[in-house]
This record gives C-alpha cells, structure tokens and sequence, in this order.
C-alpha cells in the first residue's frame, strides 16, 4: 500500500502560547496557514487528546490532521548504552506512523499525534556543552569505538519529523561542529531531503528492517521495506554512518524462510561501500498488556502475531514498566538461531548488541 503524499497535514495545531516568540515556531505556523490554532497550557496536558478512549478507534487520523507544538522544558542527558551513550532530550514526542507494538503510544494514552519542540536552539547547546564536559571517548565500546553518541529520536521518527520544521536540519548541521560526538537516530521512514544535509560522518542513521510480510501488518504507514534497504546506499553516499536495526523480531511459525529472504536481499542490494561499513541492533519482541487493549480497537489482527500468552512471560523494564517478553529459555535459543541464519548471509555485519 502507497504512503499518502503526507503523512501530517494538520488540520488542528493545538500549542503552547509561547510557541508563537520562537523562529520555529511562527516557521511551523506559517506552513500550515489554513490548520485551526488551539491554545493549551501544556503540550503534555491536552485532555480532549489524551483522556479519550474513544479516539483509539481514529488512531490514524488522529495522526494526519492534528499537530501539537510545544516549548521543551528539560535538557536532562540520560545514560543508555545500547543504542547510545546518552538519551538527548527529544525535538519532538510521538510519531505519524502507527506501528502497533510501538512503546510510545502507553505513555500518551489514546491519541499520539506528533509534538514538535520550537526551542531547538536550547537543545543544541544542550548538546554541545554536555559533549564538551565529557570530553574525549577514554575507550572504545559497543556503541562507539571514539565518540559519545546522542540518541536524537528515542520518542519518534525524526524523518517524519523533518517534513514538519527544521529540527532535524539543525540537529544534523550542530554535530559536524561538535568533534567528540555523533547523533543517532532510528527510522521507517525514506525523506530524500535528509540528503542534503551533510552530516559529513557525524550523525548514524538507524534503518529499521524486518521481513517484508510482517511489516505490511505491524509497521503501519511506514515505507516498503526494499526503499529502506535501497535507501541505506543512498544514505551512506551522503555521509551518514548507516546502520541496520533488526527490531522488533517477531517469532511466529515461519519467521526463519521471511528472515533468510530479508538478509539476501540486504546483500543483493548493499554497495560494497554500505556493507564495509554495516553494523546492527537486534532487539526481541516485547509487548504490553496496555498497549495491547488499545490495539484490540484499531488493529487486532496485528495483536494476533504480538500478544502470545502461550510463549511470553512478564517483564520488568529498566524503567519500571511491566511488560512480555518471549519465555527466556525460548528467547535465548531464538536469538541464536537468528544471530546464525545472519551470520551466514551478512558475515560483514558487526552485532553491536542483542537481546
């Protein structure tokens, strides 16, 4: 199925007051002049947004017509270590796309529409004294062999985010001048104007890549998967570092035949220059009984491959949520078989981590 020709086009801007003193914020307005403008006190506290259950059922539309804009508070640097040296405070919070075992959804309720942040320019700076501080990487790791690296999008798509404002331009632009770091950030979503950017080998792209069949019924209004491979040339010409994320892996009956087919088709695709320079994430499925209520009303037929009381357990996240996981002894020998049906068509890509 086709992507709209945009993923938002807000009929409704719901925003801060002060949205209107920032660049960005009289940018994002003036783009969108015929939307309806909704003062609220906070981005984050927008009853007829978030207490609705009802809205569950127009998830997608939601989605399209609404935007919210909003002033980002906090400048907090959060220790990661998978993904990232450090979570960055986010440009924005939630995402247009609808993929149903996103995380995201159970921490704004029913409608998650997307929040762009206009005070970027604090953020930058954030950034670049915060890199300053630590100074030079003292030794390699699993997430850098040199610098500190910023997960930029750990609440969204920042190249969905891209067609609304100028946030990600600017992000990109702050760490070519910020020597000892690099951003990073994961996407479902191919936006050929991030080409221009010029990253100059210092912000990783995160394509996220999964078979092709499981894609078209849990990673809704997102791009084909052959445009994201494709893409990884694309996007490696241009001077991004370009990594793959294989998440979420969802076991079902005949996930080995869709995974064996989505590795050769990486190889088949990739330029020797992509592959040289390939590394991966590969995260299991977890899942929330929460999240899974919500799906029942736009999405069930997803939950079918996601909610799987028969081989799933409760889990404790680092954060504190309750969540499933796939029961450990069978997560563990999954894992390996997948690491190895990987390691037979992809040698060249390093593991960065598993789990």
């Amino acid at each position: 199925m086709a992507l709209p020709r945009a993923l938002i086009e807000p009929k409704r801007i719901y925003l801060e007051p002060a949205v209107r003193a920032y660049p960005r914020g009289r940018e994002v307005l003036e783009r969108f002049p015929a939307a309806e403008q909704v003062e609220v006190d906070s981005h984050w506290r927008i009853p007829q947004l978030f207490e609705d259950e009802a809205l569950a059922e127009d998830w997608l539309r939601m989605k399209r017509d609404v935007l919210v804009l909003g002033v980002k508070k906090g400048m907090t640097m959060r220790p990661n270590g998978r993904s990232a040296d450090f979570i960055a405070p986010s440009s924005s919070n939630g995402c247009a796309m609808a993929c149903s075992y996103c995380y995201v959804p159970r921490r704004k309720g029913y409608s998650n529409p997307v929040s762009v942040f206009v005070n970027i320019d604090d953020i930058t700076c954030a950034l670049a004294r915060h890199a300053a501080k630590f100074g030079a990487k003292p030794e390699p790791n699993t997430v850098d062999p040199k610098d500190w690296v910023y997960d930029l999008g750990e609440n969204g798509d920042l190249s969905v985010d891209a067609t609304v404002s100028g946030n990600v331009r600017d992000l990109v632009a702050a760490f070519r001048a910020i020597p000892n770091a690099k951003g990073s950030f994961a996407t479902k979503y191919i936006n050929p104007d991030l080409l221009a950017y010029d990253p100059q080998g210092r912000t990783r792209v995160r394509f996220s890549l999964m078979p092709e069949r499981m894609a078209k019924l849990v990673d809704v209004r997102t791009s084909p998967m052959g445009e994201r491979i494709r893409a990884i040339n694309d996007f490696v010409r241009a001077g991004y570092e370009v990594h793959a994320n294989f998440s979420p892996v969802i076991v079902h009956e005949d996930w080995e035949a869709e995974w064996r087919e989505l590795f050769a088709e990486i190889d088949d695709a990739l330029e020797p220059a992509a592959k040289a320079q390939l590394k991966c994430e590969i995260i299991m499925l977890t899942h929330n009984e929460g999240l899974h209520r919500v799906n029942m009303d736009w999405h069930p037929k997803a939950e079918a491959m996601l909610w799987r009381p028969d081989i799933q357990e409760d889990k404790t996240s680092q954060n504190g949520a309750r969540n499933v996981r796939y029961r450990t002894p069978w997560k563990r020998r999954w894992l390996d078989q997948f690491l190895g049906w990987m390691r037979e068509r992809l040698p060249y890509c390093e593991v960065r981590y598993a789990f």
